[in-house]
C-alpha cells in the first residue's frame, strides 16, 4: 500500500499539498460565492481554549496547486490561486476531525453558554497571503468555524505555535512536525489513506498508541537494548512506578478536561468525546504499568486494547477513530490500509532505528511493543 504524503519541504517550498487524489467526502467542484460575513459564535480566548493547529495541506486537498508550484514556479502558483479564489478546495484527511471538534463545541455551548473551554482551530500555513481569500472562501463553503489564520509567506509557522497556545499541531511535513516536537508542542505527521472509513459525525473518537506517544520511550529502550524477556521483567519490577510522559500526554489531558465537563452534567454515557489506548503491549505481561501510569496522572481512557503484538489496523477499523497516533510507521501503514486516518509521531528511540522502507515489512518486535 502507499500513504499519500508529500516529501519533506525545504524552507523555500510552500505548504501546499499532501493528497494525490480528491478526498471522498464530497464533490467540491462547484464554484462558490465570494466570502460573506455570517453570524458565528465568538471564538474563545487562546489561553482558555484547546488550540489545534492544522496545516492547509491536511485540512484541504491542494494537489493541483502543488503541481503548478513545482512545475511552473511561485508566480504562476499565485496567479492560479487568485484566478480560482472562488473555487473551493475539497476536504483533506483532517477535515472530518475538525468537523468532529466543532460538533463537540456545539454540545459544550449548549451546556455552558458562557464557557470558553472549547476547541479552537487555527489554520497554520507557510502559504502567501494571496492564497488567503481562497482559503477563507473554502472554509465558508464547507461551513467550518475557523477564524484564526497564520500565513507566513514561505517561512516556517512553527515559531508561532506557542504564541497561539497550541495543544496539537497536525501537518503533512515531517520536518515541521519534528521542529514542533523539539519545541515541546504535541505534533504529528498526518497521512491520507487510499480509502477512508466513514466516521461518526456526533462523537469525536481519538486513538493513541502507548509507548513514545502517551508515555515516554523508556520501556522501548529496555526492549531494544536487552530483548523482550528483559522488557517484561522490567515492566513487572516497575509496575508501580509511573512511566514518564510522552509527547501526546498533554493532548489527552485536554480531551479529559472537556470530557469532565460533560460528566458534570450527567452525560458520561452520552459524551461526544471518546478516547482509546491501542497498544501492542500484552495485558498480563506489561499492561498493568500502562494503566497505573494513566491513573497516577489522573487521566481516564475510555477503552484500552492490549493486542499482544497483533496488527492494529483491524481493531481501528472497528473503532473508526477520526485520528490515530503512533510512533512507528509499521503501525501507521497498517491502520491506513484499513481506512483509518493515521498520524506518525516521530519521537523516541524507534526513530533512530534503520528501517526497510515505508513499504517494507518490519518483523522485529520493536514494532510490536509500542
Amino acid at each position: 500500500m502507499s500513504l499519500r504524503n508529500c516529501h519533506t519541504l525545504t524552507s523555500n517550498e510552500q505548504d501546499l499539498t499532501s493528497s494525490s487524489s480528491q478526498a471522498p467526502w464530497e464533490d467540491a467542484g462547484t464554484v462558490l460565492k465570494p466570502s460573506t460575513l455570517t453570524r458565528k459564535p465568538k471564538p474563545p480566548k487562546p489561553e482558555n481554549a484547546i488550540t489545534i493547529g492544522v496545516s492547509a495541506r491536511v485540512l484541504f486537498n491542494m494537489e493541483k496547486e502543488q503541481q503548478i508550484y513545482e512545475q511552473q514556479g511561485m508566480e504562476e502558483y499565485i496567479k492560479y490561486q487568485v484566478e480560482h479564489e472562488t473555487q473551493p478546495f475539497s476536504p483533506g484527511p483532517a477535515f472530518s476531525f475538525v468537523k468532529a471538534l466543532e460538533a463537540v463545541n456545539t454540545r459544550l455551548r449548549e451546556l455552558y453558554p458562557e464557557s470558553e473551554e472549547l476547541f479552537d482551530v487555527v489554520l497554520m500555513t507557510n502559504n502567501h497571503a494571496y492564497v488567503g481569500l481562497r482559503l477563507i472562501n473554502t472554509i465558508n463553503h464547507h461551513k467550518l468555524f475557523i477564524e484564526r489564520f497564520c500565513m507566513t509567506g514561505g517561512n516556517s509557522p512553527i515559531g508561532y505555535l506557542k504564541a497561539y497556545h497550541t495543544n496539537l499541531y497536525l501537518s503533512a511535513d515531517p520536518a515541521k512536525v519534528r521542529e514542533a516536537l523539539e519545541e515541546g508542542i504535541a505534533a504529528a505527521t498526518m497521512f491520507t489513506p487510499e480509502k477512508i472509513t466513514e466516521v461518526s459525525e456526533t462523537q469525536l473518537r481519538v486513538a493513541f498508541d502507548g509507548d513514545a506517544v502517551l508515555f515516554s520511550d523508556e520501556s522501548e529502550r529496555i526492549y531494544k537494548a536487552h530483548g523482550l524477556d528483559k522488557f517484561f521483567e522490567h515492566e513487572k519490577a516497575h509496575e508501580n512506578k509511573p512511566l514518564d510522559h510522552g509527547p501526546l500526554k498533554g493532548f489527552l489531558e485536554a480531551l479529559g478536561k472537556l470530557q469532565k465537563r460533560f460528566y458534570g452534567k450527567g452525560q458520561r454515557m452520552d459524551c461526544p468525546i471518546r478516547t482509546y489506548l491501542v497498544t501492542a503491549r500484552s495485558a498480563a505481561s506489561s499492561g498493568t504499568r500502562a494503566l497505573k501510569t494513566l491513573r497516577s496522572w489522573g487521566l481516564e481512557i475510555d477503552e484500552a486494547l492490549f493486542l499482544a503484538g497483533a496488527p492494529k489496523g483491524p481493531m481501528l477499523e472497528k473503532i473508526r477513530p477520526h485520528i490515530f497516533f503512533d510512533d512507528q510507521m509499521f503501525h501507521v501503514e497498517g491502520a491506513a490500509e484499513m481506512g483509518t486516518v493515521a498520524c506518525h509521531v516521530p519521537y523516541g528511540i524507534a526513530q533512530r532505528i534503520t528501517k526497510k522502507g515505508i513499504n517494507g515489512k518490519e518483523t522485529s518486535l520493536a514494532a510490536q511493543e509500542s
